[in-house]
């Protein structure tokens, strides 16, 4: 049985490391490739579609994933899944298309995310838990601020020079990942068999959508995160046409104000909203839909910088505290690992669907600004109806 360690042990530490540098690179490759898909001409409406190639391998590998971290320590999961997206960074670099190329990324990702969280509850007190989740949330914010202001000030200067320093990020953050102990795996499969487990994945997901809580929360961060998704790379279009400017530096820093703005929002929901209030949490939710229809009619950048901020800043206070649901529900049901997984799983098919919507409308030559209140509409209307089922069960019960 492993010994939890101090919350600020050597271990934790490298840990921290690792996940910082490798969200960095992960934010910064994404401004890169933009600019590398630009610069050899692609059509427009492939700039979304890197999205769709990324999250692809979270959907395709959601049943797999969460066995084959616990199977090994997760430390070395984790060595993996940066040598992977190492693999991904390098490959862009060797000339392969972008689109495959961050698609490599995307494998590393999947393989990443229920390791990285996974980890924490190996080697920390279960009274430390709480804070070592806050380390890890606010290190990631961080990195994703910086990784976006860095990765669209060097694809606009020397895009060469963005991608030598993102795939040598992944080497860091691999090197970091050695310095993390060797914990025993906590839940080793006796074999990997794929059909067992994704059976068992299906019974689990029937399971957890059976418990309206955790159905609720579940779809509710779903259909955020797919709009979050989707706003960054509205942004990348959007700016040139309603704000005059051709960089991508701007649009990667307006991604980092609706970063803060989520930060924010996620300290208010911490004091202000508990399981218990939960439903506090879904006028904010509702007014994320309305506030990218206002966004799409500015004209001046700390106008929009303004409006990105409060869209964060609902964003975090809405979905910080589904997630917590998520956990409780999930803990209760079918395990706090196969309820991430399966949340993974359908956030990264909200990010899809949505993306397709925002891809088919480019591809139909729909101006920028009409579309993102397109966007903010579905938004709108998809939350809006889900507070009001929600409510309505409540009064019910």
């Amino acid at each position: 049985m492993n010994q939890p360690d101090p919350l600020l042990s050597r271990g934790m530490i490298a840990v921290m490391i690792a996940q910082f540098i490798s969200a960095l690179a992960d934010n910064a490759l994404l401004f890169a490739a933009i600019a590398l898909l630009k610069s050899n001409m692609a059509p427009s409406w492939q700039i979304p579609l890197l999205q769709e190639f990324f999250v692809i391998a979270y959907i395709v590998l959601a049943p797999f994933v969460g066995p084959f971290a616990d199977s090994l320590p997760k430390g070395r999961v984790m060595l993996i899944a940066n040598t992977m997206k190492f693999l991904g960074a390098a490959s862009m670099l060797a000339g392969l298309h972008p689109l495959l190329a961050y698609g490599m990324v995307g494998l590393g990702a999947a393989a990443y995310s229920p390791a990285k969280y996974g980890i924490l509850a190996e080697m920390v007190s279960a009274d430390k838990l709480v804070k070592a989740n806050s380390l890890m949330e606010g290190s990631t914010i961080v990195a994703i601020l910086l990784g976006a202001v860095l990765g669209g000030l060097l694809a606009d200067n020397w895009l060469a020079a963005a991608l030598y320093i993102v795939a040598g990020c992944y080497l860091l953050a691999a090197a970091a990942n050695l310095m993390i102990p060797r914990l025993v795996p906590s839940h080793p499969v006796a074999a990997f068999a794929p059909m067992t487990l994704l059976n068992d994945f299906v019974n689990a997901t029937r399971k957890l959508m059976g418990n309206s809580d955790a159905r609720f929360s579940i779809i509710g961060s779903s259909i955020f995160w797919g709009a979050g998704s989707t706003l960054r790379f509205l942004l990348v279009a959007w700016v040139p046409v309603a704000l005059g400017m051709h960089d991508l530096s701007t649009p990667a820093n307006l991604s980092g104000a609706v970063a803060i703005g989520v930060a924010m929002g996620a300290i208010a929901a911490a004091r202000y909203v508990s399981l218990y209030t939960i439903n506090r949490a879904l006028p904010a939710g509702v007014l994320i839909g309305l506030l990218i229809i206002a966004f799409a009619f500015s004209s001046n950048l700390y106008v929009a910088s303004m409006w990105l901020v409060l869209i964060g800043f609902c964003g975090g206070f809405y979905v910080v505290p589904l997630n917590a649901l998520l956990q409780e529900r999930g803990h209760e049901t079918v395990g706090a690992g196969h309820a991430i997984a399966i949340q993974n799983l359908f956030e990264n098919l909200c990010m899809l669907i949505m993306m397709g919507i925002y891809i088919l409308l480019s591809r139909q030559q729909m101006p920028v600004i009409p579309a993102t209140v397109a966007i903010g509409m579905l938004v709108f209307l998809s939350i809006g109806i889900l507070a009001c089922l929600r409510i309505r069960s409540v009064r019910i019960v």
